[in-house]
């Protein structure tokens, strides 16, 4: 089972390099998809209008997990996510068949969105329900934390790439290479989530009987507000991934002004950063409470948002890195703490679904229109820390919900839908 957990912690490197690579790669994908280098827009909405196929996934696969069991979910994703990066690395491109290049790209974008639907919600449930409820918060953290892994890889790969090939070069057949990367990543993953065990939660049920037909109608009818409660913080944990850390870099080439080459260096450093800080934030949650962790997380991406983002502006890379840090620092401290707290909010039956719809839904509206919301802010408004606004509002509006969630840490996970969770022992 300890081998189980590693497997299952590391499976978010696949999901989070094809999501990094993508955003580091803006500039190269909008040459060749879009034959445009100068505005993101159209390889943003083609980001952005993928997620949405997120929830459609977290459907499909919640319904998957709840009913047939958390492995064989984790293992279909993985195979779909292999398949879909290794077709996008041989996808034609502008020059070879015009504007339907991007009409392909989409499409294999809306299949990694699908694929991903139940794959980050379905480690947390299998990680959640593996581990004892004093250690819950930092291993369920690991998921998170390796995803930065995953990020490392592209960030490094892209910044490697960019500095050492010339544009042709990088559009011709550079970011191939990148993607073919990503599939041998996933058929890796798919290959070592074949020896994972069934959580024992899920062995108990089903010996039970206890299996719903319908997993994801019940939790709507029976756990609605566990339902609420993982979009509210998925929208916050979005907002701050997707625009402290993978908008960041896109803002300093493009608006500021900086070298591509220099804002994927920094970048570097930064997803280093974040992979060492959450899970010590995860153990932290484990030790004064969940509570305490996300409301502190919240204040700390909002209140500083705006001078945050006039730092990044002047282009000096001593304090653009110190600000770009600590953006970086509490959007990872909400993935920590959130991957316990938000699938610690439903019970045992339709947990998956709950959870993958919950989140998927949040992460499609705000995860995937986070960077190009951010863009067109810049570009409508023309003031550059127009993107802090966006970090502010978010944490200001979520703030008083988390303020008012119960506490979760230590508790026995509730086994019924029914039931609500046990009392915190003393």
């Amino acid at each position: 089972m300890r081998r189980s957990i590693w497997i299952a912690a590391f499976g978010t490197v696949v999901e989070w390099y094809d999501f990094s690579l993508y955003l580091y790669l803006t500039p190269v994908m909008g040459r060749v998809f879009f034959h445009t280098e100068h505005s993101p827009i159209r390889t943003y909405l083609v980001f952005a209008i993928a997620y949405l196929m997120r929830p459609i996934g977290a459907m499909f696969f919640g319904h998957f997990g709840d009913r047939m069991g958390r492995r064989i979910s984790l293992v279909i994703s993985a195979g779909v996510m292999a398949v879909a990066m290794a077709i996008t690395a041989l996808l034609p491109t502008y020059a070879q068949i015009g504007p339907y290049a991007g009409v392909l790209l989409l499409l294999l974008r809306a299949l990694m969105g699908f694929s991903v639907g139940g794959e980050y919600t379905g480690i947390l449930v299998y990680l959640l329900e593996v581990t004892g409820p004093r250690r819950r918060g930092y291993v369920a953290s690991w998921a998170p934390a390796t995803s930065q892994i995953g990020a490392l890889l592209a960030v490094g790969l892209a910044t490697l790439f960019t500095g050492q090939l010339s544009d042709d070069a990088l559009d011709a057949w550079g970011w191939r290479v990148l993607y073919g990367v990503g599939a041998l990543l996933a058929t890796g993953m798919l290959l070592a989530r074949r020896s994972l065990h069934e959580t024992p939660t899920f062995d108990r049920l089903r010996a039970e009987g206890r299996i719903s037909r319908a997993p994801l109608r019940d939790v709507l009818r029976e756990q609605p507000r566990g339902v609420l409660a993982a979009f509210i913080m998925s929208a916050l944990g979005s907002v701050s991934y997707y625009v402290a850390i993978g908008y960041v870099p896109t803002f300093l080439s493009d608006v500021v002004g900086s070298s591509p080459l220099s804002a994927l260096a920094l970048s570097t450093i930064v997803s280093a950063i974040v992979f060492a800080v959450t899970p010590l934030i995860g153990h932290l949650a484990d030790v004064v409470g969940r509570k305490p962790v996300m409301v502190g997380t919240a204040l700390a991406i909002a209140l500083p948002a705006l001078p945050l983002f006039a730092v990044l502006n002047t282009g000096r890379t001593g304090p653009t890195l110190a600000a770009m840090v600590a953006l970086a620092v509490p959007a990872a401290a909400a993935s920590a703490v959130f991957a316990s707290a938000i699938p610690e909010q439903l019970a045992t039956v339709g947990r998956f679904s709950g959870l993958a719809l919950g989140y998927n839904a949040a992460t499609a509206l705000f995860g995937g229109l986070s960077p190009l919301i951010a863009s067109v802010l810049v570009s409508v408004t023309g003031w550059r820390l127009a993107p802090a606004i966006f970090l502010l509002g978010t944490g200001l509006l979520v703030l008083p919900f988390l303020a008012r969630l119960p506490e979760t840490a230590h508790r026995p996970l509730p086994d019924e839908a029914r039931t609500p969770p046990s009392p915190a022992p003393r």
